[in-house]
């Protein structure tokens, strides 16, 4: 897990060192000013989402299933919220601000970095899917922590990859 997250880790940076390069050198409008909003409630909730399944991870250990499956459904739930959030904010860019991703410099390096990290929780929420099917399944065990809490390492990427993207995106790109 640790090789894959440094391998992604490497992808994220080219992404995010290219929407730095290129901020300001859109020719045209709309420019990140105009169109974009702060995601606060969404980051909330992806955020929030390392909590509980830092605390799932900990229930299961402790054996404690019940515990294990509920934070483990808030996590997915918490990132599904925040992907849900993505593609309304995707859909007000595109419909209602006319940003897509061939519209100017900004649109392009906007939706590539955005995208690939609604890409890495799409995937995130895949595996909690999964886990939590299995869990409900009655395969998820104490003995199985470890394994979990491999995975969890992931979703932890997730949210640390997020708070730079959010910084780099909404907070010095606009």
């Amino acid at each position: 897990m640790l090789c894959l997250i440094a391998g992604e880790a490497a992808i994220f940076t080219i992404f995010v060192v290219a929407y730095i390069y290129y901020i300001g050198k859109s020719l045209s409008g709309p420019m990140p000013g105009q169109v974009l909003e702060l995601p606060i409630i969404t980051t909330i909730c992806l955020l929030s989402s390392s909590l509980t399944i830092h605390f799932a991870v900990g229930a299961l250990k402790r054996g404690n299933i019940g515990s294990f499956r509920i934070l483990w459904f808030i996590t997915l739930a918490l990132g599904a919220i925040f992907l849900i959030g993505t593609a309304r904010e995707w859909h007000r860019l595109i419909y209602d601000r006319g940003l897509t991703i061939s519209t100017n410099l900004f649109g392009t390096t906007y939706y590539s970095l955005v995208g690939l990290h609604a890409f890495h929780v799409t995937v995130g929420l895949v595996g909690l899917a999964l886990v939590m099917l299995l869990s409900v399944a009655g395969k998820v065990h104490q003995k199985n922590a470890w394994q979990v809490d491999v995975f969890s390492l992931y979703w932890h990427f997730v949210d640390v990859v997020w708070v730079v993207v959010f910084t780099v995106v909404y907070v010095i790109g606009r």
